[in-house]
Parts: C-alpha cells; sequence; structure tokens
C-alpha cells in the first residue's frame, strides 16, 4: 500500500469518527440579538429538580398558516432545549386521537376559528386547538399557548404569544411539581366582596392554590399558613387588632394584595334614581398604608378612555331607545409593560376607581405603576355627586395624564406599630418585629376583582355585556397573586421580549419599482461577476503555463 493510500484511509477514518462524535454532541449558538432561542436559567434551575418525566402534547395539529407554524415551531424549540438540559422532559410524539380534543372541549377548552384567503380569492376556514397539556407524576395541567388581545393585530398577538411560552410552561411544572398545595386567603369581616362577586377570580386561583375565607380575630399567628392575603373591596373600618395582625404578617415575609375604594358610594341609588352622593370612605388603613408607602386619595378618577353604558335617550317613556354613551366614570386603564404583573397584558376595565399616591422616600423599597389611567383624564374630589343623566364631557377638565390607579411595592417595609401600643386583645406572646421583606399590591378599585352573573352563571371578570368585550382584569388579578407568591423568580420570564420585525407595506409599495430591479438585477450581475472572474482565471492559468 502506497504512502498516498495510507494518507486517503487516514483522511477517511478521521473524518468517520469526527461525523460519530458531532452526531453525539449538538452545539448551538444563539447570535440573535434578543437572545430568543437562549432558556432562562430559572427554567433550567426549576427543571432540574424533576425526579420522573414530564410529558408535553401539543394540541396545535392539522392545516395552519405560517404565524400559527411558528408558535408551533417555537414551542417545540423550547421543550427540545429543556430536553437537552434534562432528559426527562420530552414531546409527545404520537397521534392525538378525537377523543382527546373532545376531552378538552368538555374542560372549557374550546378551539379558535382561523379565516385566511386562499390564492383564488375565496375565504377558508381551519380550527386550531392553541394548548398544551403537561403531564407529570399522574397529574396533568392545560396551558393556552395562544395570547388574544383585541388592541393588536394577529401576528402581533402571536408574536406575545411566542414570548410568553416559557413562562406558561415552567408556571405549570412549578405548579405540577409542588408536593403541596400553597393555601392563600380572602379576608372577611368588613363587609368584602363575598364569594359570588369574586367567584372567577377565585376560580381561576384555585388552579394553584387552595382558596380560603375567614375574618381575622386575635391571634397574630392566624395568617402564617398563608402565602398571601386578599383584602377586596371592604366597607368597614379596620380594628387596631386587625391592623397589628396584618402588620406582623407583613413584617414576617408575608404578601398583601389590597383592592381598596377611596369613596363610598350607593350602587343601588345609582341604578334605581340614576344618582348617588359620593363621600371620603374612611377604613382606617390610611396610616398604616402610609407608612408602606401610599395613599389611596378620596377621589374619582375620570377618563376619556372608558366604557360605554346603555342610556334611554327617547322623550317618551313608553318607549325607550337606549343608545350606548361614553361614562368616564368607568376607565379603560392602561397596564405597565414594563412590569413582569402587566406585561403583555390588555387594558382592565373598573368603575368608580381612585388615585394612588406614591409617599415617602424609602430606598428600600421598590414602587412601580401598575394601571393607570390615559392621558386625558380627570379627577373629581369627594364629597361629590355622580348623575347619569349629565354624561356630556368637558374635554378641558381632562387634562391630567397617567394618573395611578394600582401600584406594587417590593422591600423591607418599616412595622407601623415601631413604638405603638400593642393592642390589649390580641393572643400572642410573639415579639413585636419592626421591619420585614415582603410584597404588596394595592389597587384603588374594588370593581376590578368584581364578576357579574348571567342567567345563574358568571361572567369572567372585566367581560363587559355591552359591548361583549373581555379585558384583562382576570389576567391581572391572577398575574398579581403570582407575583406576590413567587419566591424563586418565575414571574420574571415574563420579561422576555421577541422583535417583530414587519414589512412595512407603505413603504414596499412606494419604493416597489427600485426592490422589483434590485431583486432582478443584482443576482443576474452576480452570475456575470462569476463568470467573468471563471474565464479570466482560466486565461491567466493557462497563459502562464504556457510560458
Amino acid at each position: 500500500m502506497t504512502r498516498t493510500q495510507k494518507r486517503w484511509i487516514a483522511v477517511a477514518a478521521g473524518a468517520l469518527l469526527l461525523n460519530m462524535l458531532l452526531r453525539s454532541v449538538t452545539v448551538r449558538w444563539d447570535l440573535t440579538a434578543d437572545r430568543r432561542y437562549t432558556v432562562h436559567r430559572q427554567s433550567l434551575e426549576e427543571v432540574e429538580k424533576l425526579d420522573a418525566p414530564v410529558i408535553v402534547t401539543l394540541y396545535l395539529q392539522g392545516g395552519m398558516n405560517s404565524s400559527f407554524k411558528r408558535l408551533k415551531e417555537s414551542a417545540g424549540y423550547l421543550i427540545d432545549e429543556l430536553h437537552r438540559h434534562n432528559r426527562l422532559v420530552r414531546l409527545y410524539d404520537g397521534d392525538i386521537e378525537e377523543r382527546e380534543y373532545a376531552l378538552l372541549q368538555q374542560q372549557g377548552y374550546s378551539p379558535i376559528a382561523v379565516h385566511e384567503r386562499a390564492r383564488d380569492g375565496k375565504t377558508e376556514q381551519t380550527t386550531v386547538w392553541p394548548y398544551a397539556r403537561i403531564t407529570y407524576k399522574n397529574k396533568s395541567m392545560v396551558i393556552s399557548l395562544l395570547q388574544q388581545n383585541r388592541c393588536l393585530s394577529g401576528e402581533e398577538n402571536l408574536n406575545r404569544s411566542i414570548e410568553g411560552l416559557e413562562f406558561a410552561f415552567m408556571e405549570a411544572l412549578h405548579s405540577l411539581r409542588k408536593d403541596s398545595v400553597e393555601r392563600i386567603a380572602f379576608l372577611e369581616g368588613h363587609g368584602e366582596m363575598g364569594d359570588t362577586q369574586v367567584y372567577d377570580w377565585q376560580l381561576a386561583l384555585r388552579r394553584y392554590f387552595q382558596v380560603d375565607r375567614g375574618a381575622l380575630g386575635t391571634d397574630v399567628s392566624a395568617l402564617d399558613d398563608y402565602r398571601a392575603v386578599v383584602i377586596a373591596d371592604p366597607q368597614r373600618p379596620f380594628s387596631e387588632t386587625d391592623k397589628y395582625i396584618l402588620d406582623q404578617y407583613i413584617m414576617r415575609g408575608g404578601s398583601v394584595m389590597w383592592l381598596l375604594n377611596g369613596v363610598r358610594f350607593s350602587k343601588d341609588m345609582l341604578t334605581d334614581n340614576g344618582v348617588t352622593p359620593v363621600v371620603a370612605l374612611d377604613l382606617n388603613l390610611n396610616d398604616m398604608l402610609f407608612r408602606y408607602g401610599v395613599r389611596i386619595n378620596p377621589a374619582l378618577v375620570q377618563d376619556m378612555q372608558c366604557l360605554s353604558i346603555p342610556v334611554d335617550v327617547s322623550s317618551d317613556p313608553q318607549r325607550p331607545q337606549y343608545q350606548p354613551l361614553p361614562w368616564t366614570y368607568a376607565p379603560l386603564l392602561l397596564t405597565n409593560g414594563q412590569s413582569p404583573v402587566t406585561r403583555n397584558m390588555m387594558q382592565v376595565s373598573c368603575t368608580m376607581a381612585s388615585l394612588v399616591d406614591l409617599v415617602g422616600g424609602e430606598e428600600r423599597i421598590q414602587k412601580t405603576i401598575l394601571l393607570a389611567t390615559s392621558d386625558a383624564s380627570s379627577l373629581t374630589s369627594a364629597p361629590a355627586e355622580v348623575d347619569l343623566s349629565d354624561l356630556s364631557i368637558d374635554t378641558e377638565r381632562f387634562r391630567n395624564a397617567y394618573m395611578p390607579v394600582a401600584v406594587s411595592l417590593d422591600g423591607r417595609f418599616s412595622s407601623f406599630f415601631t413604638h405603638r401600643i400593642v393592642p390589649d386583645a390580641l393572643k400572642s406572646q410573639r415579639e413585636t418585629l419592626t421591619e420585614g421583606g415582603s410584597r404588596q399590591i394595592v389597587v384603588a378599585a374594588g370593581s376590578i376583582a368584581g364578576n357579574e352573573w348571567q342567567d345563574g352563571r358568571p361572567l369572567p371578570a372585566g367581560f363587559d355585556r355591552y359591548s361583549k368585550t373581555q379585558f384583562g382584569n382576570r389576567d391581572f388579578l391572577v398575574q398579581s397573586v403570582l407575583w406576590l407568591t413567587d419566591d424563586c423568580g418565575l414571574i420574571d420570564l415574563r420579561q422576555r421580549l421577541v422583535a417583530l420585525r414587519l414589512i412595512n407595506n407603505k413603504k414596499a409599495f412606494a419604493n416597489r419599482t427600485f426592490i422589483q430591479s434590485v431583486s432582478i438585477a443584482v443576482p443576474v450581475l452576480l452570475l456575470l461577476l462569476t463568470g467573468v472572474g471563471v474565464i479570466l482565471g482560466r486565461r491567466y492559468k493557462y497563459s502562464k503555463s504556457n510560458d
């Protein structure tokens, strides 16, 4: 065997060995500016804790357009990356039977109809199931892969859905992995909203928590077993004993969501008579909330960006004629796109909302505005009167902008009972803590949490019966509680941003001649240059050899 043959055999063996090695090793580099193909550190830490297989079933099947295919590919890529980090996570690759889709529909997950225009001009309709089922240790959870915001286009909604994929998967996996169900409490005893009024919110929270209701009593340790406490629209003042129990719960790391109105009004009078007086609502909480860094003003916000209500505009009472008119006391609140609580969230609807002020200079507390009015809003201080017969809008009054209605507080708080006497009625031998780390959310509109009923069934929170529009109330309420109880930073996954790079149709149409010319001329020019280069190279090569 010659030396040349040995050399070629060695090269072939080396190439075969290298090929076998590369087949067993997968190397990927994410060179995108927004790191869209990089799995977050919290996700990797979460899958490291798995001790049993996780099966993910994607119901995005059948004939789908390119956008939904991109959503499916993104979900598959995420699962593939998690599988590379922990082989226990894998994608179910079998056929999905029809009974699976029937079971989904029985559980309340309905398909969506996608209308597309075919090449022949006809409109085609396809059915898409934008869901996934995650199974772990004989427990399963269905998650929605599609976010639907009526203010955004279809492409923008799908892009935001891709941004939220990792959070949706990790949130469900974290809930399935927990051995015990955490508990949260809805406070009672001060005229708070009842079960029927917050039924939809409580139902959504039961997917993650055990939801209890009850009054405080006199035991300081009454809230120790709860991850978070919800105070939904109280109407009667809190006692000093109640305040002490809540304060020490916060000092020991407990989280509280306050939904408090700054004013008192009568819904019944407004419905029956079309008018209600508005007075300041004293819940005996202003001093404690001020210590924590916020103040709820005894005033009502009005906004030109608002809901409409049906009003009888007929002069004949025997022949009513209802017409929708804007009601500025029902603002559509803007959400903060920079906060993990409200990112990618629709507007939130409410009625009779008040204003939240951020007070104090505590550097240890991070204060973030979650919900605010638009740039055309105004403020009406109590006492005042709300009259449905006067729905005229004076645009000169609506000069305020972005007034806060909900804020989040995160950091170390000073106790309200520092250097104060502990109430005598308390049953406790505990030492009063003077500070502690916690999270709180303060919302100056109790109506955000309420849901209406129709034909004996609860409507979703934030659903407007008159316009048949679903707003982001339920998402805001659920994400707020998840943020309050998040110890491992999973909520930060909602911060992922994937840039949507769409073609500017107007600019493309205006420059279509130039774009078409370049698209045709550049390939031809490159081909000609390549041919000339080859010919000149060959001439140079053979002319040199002849010499």
